[in-house]
Protein backbone atom coordinates (compact mmCIF):
# COMPACT_ATOMS: atom_id res chain seq x y z
CA UNK A 1 0.00 0.00 0.00
CA UNK A 2 3.05 2.35 0.64
CA UNK A 3 4.42 1.87 -2.48
CA UNK A 4 1.10 2.45 -4.17
CA UNK A 5 0.90 5.64 -2.57
CA UNK A 6 4.27 7.08 -2.94
CA UNK A 7 3.04 6.31 -6.55
CA UNK A 8 0.40 8.10 -6.52
CA UNK A 9 2.60 11.13 -5.24
CA UNK A 10 3.93 10.91 -8.19
CA UNK A 11 1.12 10.63 -10.12
CA UNK A 12 -0.36 13.71 -8.33
CA UNK A 13 2.60 15.58 -9.44
CA UNK A 14 2.80 14.58 -12.97
CA UNK A 15 -0.92 15.76 -13.01
CA UNK A 16 -0.42 18.85 -11.43
CA UNK A 17 -2.99 17.68 -8.91
CA UNK A 18 -3.01 19.49 -5.12
CA UNK A 19 -6.00 16.99 -4.02
CA UNK A 20 -3.77 13.71 -5.04
CA UNK A 21 -0.48 15.01 -3.39
CA UNK A 22 -1.83 16.37 -0.37
CA UNK A 23 -4.01 13.31 -0.07
CA UNK A 24 -1.64 10.76 -0.45
CA UNK A 25 1.36 12.82 1.82
CA UNK A 26 -2.05 12.53 4.23
CA UNK A 27 -2.40 8.69 3.63
CA UNK A 28 1.33 7.66 3.64
CA UNK A 29 1.10 9.14 6.84
CA UNK A 30 -1.87 7.57 8.50
CA UNK A 31 0.06 4.28 7.36
CA UNK A 32 2.61 4.96 10.00
CA UNK A 33 0.52 5.64 12.42
CA UNK A 34 0.37 2.32 13.27
CA UNK A 35 3.65 1.71 13.86
CA UNK A 36 4.49 4.90 16.24
CA UNK A 37 1.74 3.29 18.43
CA UNK A 38 2.97 0.11 18.79
CA UNK A 39 6.78 1.06 19.05
CA UNK A 40 6.52 4.44 20.62
CA UNK A 41 4.04 4.06 22.98
CA UNK A 42 3.65 0.01 23.44
CA UNK A 43 -0.39 -0.20 22.22
CA UNK A 44 -0.67 -3.59 20.66
CA UNK A 45 -1.70 -3.15 17.05
CA UNK A 46 -2.60 -6.85 15.04
CA UNK A 47 -2.05 -6.85 11.43
CA UNK A 48 -6.33 -6.75 11.34
CA UNK A 49 -6.00 -3.05 13.14
CA UNK A 50 -3.62 -2.28 10.76
CA UNK A 51 -5.30 -3.20 7.84
CA UNK A 52 -8.36 -1.47 8.98
CA UNK A 53 -6.47 1.83 9.77
CA UNK A 54 -4.44 1.93 6.92
CA UNK A 55 -6.75 0.57 4.12
CA UNK A 56 -9.30 3.88 5.04
CA UNK A 57 -6.68 6.20 4.14
CA UNK A 58 -5.83 3.77 0.88
CA UNK A 59 -8.86 3.65 -0.70
CA UNK A 60 -9.99 7.36 -0.12
CA UNK A 61 -6.68 8.15 -2.10
CA UNK A 62 -7.17 5.92 -5.05
CA UNK A 63 -10.75 6.81 -5.33
CA UNK A 64 -9.21 10.79 -5.31
CA UNK A 65 -6.63 9.79 -7.91
CA UNK A 66 -8.58 7.48 -10.49
CA UNK A 67 -7.82 4.90 -12.40
CA UNK A 68 -4.54 5.99 -15.06
CA UNK A 69 -6.21 7.53 -17.97
CA UNK A 70 -9.26 7.94 -16.90
CA UNK A 71 -10.97 11.63 -17.02
CA UNK A 72 -12.74 11.28 -13.48
CA UNK A 73 -11.95 9.81 -10.14
CA UNK A 74 -13.16 7.09 -9.15
CA UNK A 75 -15.97 8.82 -6.50
CA UNK A 76 -17.50 10.16 -10.03
CA UNK A 77 -16.71 7.13 -11.57
CA UNK A 78 -18.19 4.35 -9.18
CA UNK A 79 -21.39 5.23 -7.54
CA UNK A 80 -21.09 4.14 -4.05
CA UNK A 81 -16.98 4.34 -3.62
CA UNK A 82 -17.38 7.17 -1.57
CA UNK A 83 -20.04 5.24 0.52
CA UNK A 84 -17.58 2.81 0.90
CA UNK A 85 -15.18 5.25 1.95
CA UNK A 86 -17.04 7.35 4.18
CA UNK A 87 -18.42 4.26 6.54
CA UNK A 88 -14.78 2.77 6.75
CA UNK A 89 -13.09 6.16 7.58
CA UNK A 90 -15.90 6.50 10.41
CA UNK A 91 -15.26 3.15 11.63
CA UNK A 92 -11.75 3.98 12.23
CA UNK A 93 -12.55 7.20 13.72
CA UNK A 94 -15.64 5.67 15.85
CA UNK A 95 -12.44 3.34 16.86
CA UNK A 96 -10.46 5.50 18.13
CA UNK A 97 -13.17 7.32 19.97
CA UNK A 98 -14.27 3.95 21.44
CA UNK A 99 -10.86 3.30 22.63
CA UNK A 100 -10.19 6.08 24.04
CA UNK A 101 -13.61 6.48 25.92
CA UNK A 102 -12.87 2.76 27.34
CA UNK A 103 -9.75 3.30 28.03
CA UNK A 104 -10.78 6.57 29.89
CA UNK A 105 -13.09 4.19 31.64
CA UNK A 106 -10.66 1.66 32.89
CA UNK A 107 -8.36 4.30 34.25
CA UNK A 108 -10.44 6.45 36.06
CA UNK A 109 -12.91 5.68 39.00
CA UNK A 110 -14.81 8.93 38.24
CA UNK A 111 -15.74 7.86 34.52
CA UNK A 112 -18.00 5.36 34.11
CA UNK A 113 -20.36 4.83 30.94
CA UNK A 114 -23.24 2.07 31.31
CA UNK A 115 -22.35 -0.71 28.23
CA UNK A 116 -25.77 -0.10 27.24
CA UNK A 117 -25.00 3.61 26.51
CA UNK A 118 -21.77 3.11 24.92
CA UNK A 119 -23.28 2.67 21.45
CA UNK A 120 -24.91 6.15 21.71
CA UNK A 121 -21.91 7.76 22.78
CA UNK A 122 -19.94 6.54 19.69
CA UNK A 123 -22.78 7.14 17.51
CA UNK A 124 -22.79 10.81 18.90
CA UNK A 125 -19.07 10.98 18.76
CA UNK A 126 -19.04 10.04 15.14
CA UNK A 127 -22.13 12.01 14.13
CA UNK A 128 -20.01 15.06 15.38
CA UNK A 129 -16.75 14.41 13.74
CA UNK A 130 -19.23 13.58 10.61
CA UNK A 131 -20.37 17.25 10.84
CA UNK A 132 -17.05 18.90 11.78
CA UNK A 133 -15.45 16.73 8.53
CA UNK A 134 -18.40 17.96 6.09
CA UNK A 135 -18.02 22.09 7.60
CA UNK A 136 -13.77 21.32 6.92
CA UNK A 137 -14.97 20.02 3.31
CA UNK A 138 -17.43 23.14 2.11
CA UNK A 139 -14.88 25.59 3.97
CA UNK A 140 -11.91 24.20 1.90
CA UNK A 141 -14.11 24.17 -1.23
CA UNK A 142 -14.81 27.63 -0.32
CA UNK A 143 -11.17 29.20 0.52
CA UNK A 144 -9.98 27.49 -2.74
CA UNK A 145 -12.25 28.72 -4.86
CA UNK A 146 -11.42 32.59 -3.70
CA UNK A 147 -8.17 32.07 -3.50
CA UNK A 148 -7.89 30.29 -7.04
CA UNK A 149 -6.64 27.18 -6.22
CA UNK A 150 -8.09 23.58 -6.13
CA UNK A 151 -9.61 22.16 -3.51
CA UNK A 152 -8.38 18.98 -1.58
CA UNK A 153 -11.60 17.87 -0.53
CA UNK A 154 -14.80 18.08 -2.37
CA UNK A 155 -18.70 19.14 -1.58
CA UNK A 156 -20.69 18.04 -3.66
CA UNK A 157 -23.72 19.35 -2.20
CA UNK A 158 -26.76 18.84 0.03
CA UNK A 159 -27.96 15.66 -0.86
CA UNK A 160 -24.28 14.48 -0.59
CA UNK A 161 -23.83 15.66 2.44
CA UNK A 162 -26.75 13.62 4.16
CA UNK A 163 -25.46 10.79 2.17
CA UNK A 164 -21.80 11.00 4.03
CA UNK A 165 -23.37 11.41 7.01
CA UNK A 166 -25.66 8.69 7.21
CA UNK A 167 -22.66 6.35 6.01
CA UNK A 168 -20.94 7.52 8.87
CA UNK A 169 -23.65 6.57 10.85
CA UNK A 170 -23.20 3.46 9.14
CA UNK A 171 -19.62 3.11 9.96
CA UNK A 172 -19.88 4.32 13.89
CA UNK A 173 -23.03 1.22 14.15
CA UNK A 174 -20.12 -1.38 13.47
CA UNK A 175 -18.01 -0.53 15.74
CA UNK A 176 -20.67 0.62 18.40
CA UNK A 177 -21.56 -3.12 18.12
CA UNK A 178 -18.18 -5.34 17.36
CA UNK A 179 -15.87 -2.63 19.16
CA UNK A 180 -15.95 -3.94 22.85
CA UNK A 181 -15.18 -7.51 21.37
CA UNK A 182 -12.45 -6.16 18.65
CA UNK A 183 -10.88 -3.09 20.41
CA UNK A 184 -10.53 -4.87 24.23
CA UNK A 185 -6.84 -5.16 24.27
CA UNK A 186 -5.88 -2.55 22.49
CA UNK A 187 -8.13 -0.21 25.05
CA UNK A 188 -6.84 -2.19 28.05
CA UNK A 189 -3.44 -1.29 26.87
CA UNK A 190 -4.43 2.33 25.86
CA UNK A 191 -5.76 2.75 29.94
CA UNK A 192 -2.53 1.43 30.85
CA UNK A 193 -0.72 4.03 29.13
CA UNK A 194 -2.64 6.40 30.85
CA UNK A 195 -1.34 5.15 34.12
CA UNK A 196 2.11 5.42 32.54
CA UNK A 197 2.52 9.10 32.26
Amino acid sequence: MELCLVGLFFIGLERGSIGVIVNSIVALTVTQLPKILERDYGLPMDPRLTLWITSAAFLHTIGTAGIPGANVNLYVQIWWWDHMTHALSASVVAAAGYATVRAMELHSDTVHIPPRFMPIVILIFILAFGVLWELLEFTLVIVSGAVGLQSVLIQYGATDTLKDLLFNSIGGLIVAIWGGIYLTDFSASLAARFGAD
